[in-house]
């Protein structure tokens, strides 16, 4: 073995520490040429997702099911979708993940039975298995990923590498680019990709330009000191309850002004600060969720959306999402960027109040998500601001928490609903006068991501 090679110095390290995180260990570079060993199970070089292992999770999660409805959900899932966008193919498969198949078979009940194809709440739960040279065959050629990570038999990780003397661009435009043309099969599964020369080591999803691939520099915290590994990003995001969480949680598919959808996968400092702001709701607190301080330019607006549905999928309870901005402009963008995420599938009326009055009959229907301005919690004749509801389920989430105005505006949020949960969210962090009021309202920090950091990562121009 050359000690200087792609397979020395990034693969057999990047093989190790998965199977010490869990994974199973495959090596699939014998299998072509119509010899396929019978560890994988394939009939043939274009099949991508592995019925060996995909059969007996879909038995192991649904035990009452029959064998119908699992033989349903497997032709489901190994449909071809070559006719479809390569995104459009790829968030169609996400659905079944997240929310299982619902086939037409009938059970007891006269109901259609729906079979869960992966276990979002007990990850130990599914099976893991990283395959280095996979050979897959396109319809004109034969392309060899280097380490796939299949989860109960499905190709959802993608891990592309080069040797330390080449640059990690390298494994996106000289591999990646060519796989997404050649076998296209493999990116209907995909959730996220890793691409890597041993230290330059970056994360993104199929639909992204290589400068939105970012680095994951952190695993358990922000204070950390930040490390561009392929070690660390690995432990960061394969680990298996990870995996799961990132997968189940932070990727969201985005309609952009053009039209076309884009697939956005979380990056590092959103998942951890995401991941605090619920665990400070789990801990039960007197309401006060914390001040998100992620500065301009660093993905503000997605990691809310992140937060309110890991929320509306992890914590029970009849949840409504209160969310507040102190501009028009903002508040109608706000709006566009739930309803762009697919968050809010409600009509802009509907859930947008334009009046104090309106906000109140709003609050009081039954709906995810309000949008409103600051302003609306105040009377129209001066008089003290009244209780609009003592739901306790309510979630206040604010976009520029201390602006000078908000001093009195956002006491008379508390006012108006005592037993909710306030969590401010800022791109700025907080300025002497409003920072005393802030925290009266919302609490510490529960998360900071600041402008230094941002630059070095790239986040948000110098």
């Amino acid at each position: 073995m050359n000690l200087n090679s792609e397979d020395a110095t990034t693969e057999k390290p990047a093989l190790e520490l998965l199977q010490n995180l869990g994974w199973e260990i495959m090596d699939a570079f014998a299998e072509t040429d119509g010899a396929l060993p019978e560890f994988s199970g394939r009939e043939r070089l274009d099949e991508v997702v592995l019925v060996k292992y995909l059969r007996p999770a879909l038995v192991k999660l649904n035990p009452l099911a029959p064998r119908e409805a699992i033989d349903a959900t497997i032709t489901e899932l190994q449909r071809d979708r070559s006719t479809m966008t390569p995104v459009a193919a790829n968030q169609e498969v996400y659905k079944l993940l997240k929310d299982g198949y619902k086939t037409d078979i009938l059970d007891d009940n006269d109901e259609p039975i729906t079979i869960y194809i992966v276990d979002m709440m007990n990850p130990a739960n599914n099976t893991y298995v990283a395959v280095s040279q996979f050979w897959i065959l396109g319809r004109l050629h034969k392309r060899r990923p280097d380490v796939i990570g299949f989860v109960n038999g499905l190709p959802l990780i993608h891990i592309e590498l080069k040797a330390p003397d080449k640059k990690a661009r390298d494994a996106y435009t000289d591999n990646l680019r060519d796989y997404r043309d050649t076998i296209p099969q493999l990116f209907w599964y995909n959730q996220f990709i890793v691409i890597s020369n041993g230290t330059d080591t970056r994360v993104g999803s199929l639909t992204a330009p290589f400068e939105h691939f970012a680095e994951w520099k952190r695993i358990n915290d922000e204070g950390e000191a930040g490390i561009v590994s392929l070690d660390t990003t690995i432990r960061a995001t394969c680990e298996p309850a990870r995996a799961i969480d990132i997968i189940e949680n932070f990727i969201l598919f985005t309609v952009g002004d053009d039209g076309k959808v884009a697939k956005i996968v979380a990056k590092n400092h959103q998942f951890i600060g995401v991941n605090n702001a619920v665990i400070s709701l789990q801990n039960g607190n007197d309401g006060r969720l914390g001040v998100f301080w992620h500065t301009q330019g660093s993905g503000k607006s997605y990691s809310m959306v992140f937060f309110a549905q890991k929320v509306l999928r992890k914590i029970p309870g009849n949840w409504t999402f209160v969310v507040i901005t102190d501009r028009l402009d903002l508040d109608s963008q706000i709006y566009k960027n739930f309803a762009r995420a697919g968050a809010v599938t409600e009509p802009e009326e509907q859930v947008r109040a334009d009046s104090s009055s309106d906000l109140q009959i709003k609050l009081g229907a039954d709906h995810r998500y309000v949008f409103t301005l600051i302003h609306k919690f105040q009377s129209t004749d001066g008089s003290e601001m009244p209780m609009v509801s003592d739901r306790n389920n309510i979630i206040v989430m604010t976009d520029e928490a201390h602006r000078t105005q908000y001093a009195t505006l956002a006491l008379n949020m508390r006012k108006a609903l005592p037993n909710a949960r306030f969590i401010g969210f800022t791109g700025t962090p907080l300025i002497a006068g409003a920072n005393e009021k802030t925290k009266e309202v919302f609490g510490d920090y529960v998360s900071k991501y600041n402008f230094k950091e941002a630059v070095i990562d790239g986040a948000t121009v110098p």
